[in-house]
């Protein structure tokens, strides 16, 4: 009777929907750790292309900045205009630039240790799931 259930019975039972059901609790464990690293990656990958478009934008700024003879203006906010000197601007834009770039390479280390972490357990995951 019972195998007539397994076979075609009409109903779902409880583990056929979790492929994860059948495997020990310390390999689903790391499924989700898994799982959450990947998630906190994708969130580190997007914080690298937004310092990689500010960066070039910084680039741009210096490179326009420093072509520029005469006066230079600032935008502060979206509302207020003030005159400032090339010079200022240009050692605002490198000391960012500066700072952008230190915190491209913490992220570049971060990417590192993420990928090898993720490696180290998704082969882990795949040795207990295939036996």
């Amino acid at each position: 009777m019972e195998k007539e259930c397994e076979e075609n019975c009409g109903h779902d039972h409880p583990n056929d929907n979790n492929p994860l059901a059948n495997l020990d609790p310390e390999t689903q464990q790391k499924i989700q750790e898994l799982q959450m690293m990947e998630q906190s990656f994708q969130q580190l990958l997007m914080q690298k292309n937004a310092f990689s478009m500010e960066s070039s934008e910084t680039d741009f700024i210096i490179k326009e900045v420093e072509k520029t003879s005469g006066e230079v203006s600032r935008i502060i906010g979206n509302q207020v205009v003030i005159k400032t000197t090339k010079e200022e601007i240009l050692e605002d834009m490198k000391n960012k630039k500066k700072l952008i770039d230190t915190r491209m390479k913490s992220i570049d280390e971060q990417e590192k240790d993420f990928s090898k972490k993720i490696e180290a357990i998704r082969e882990e995951v795949m040795k207990k799931i295939q036996g």
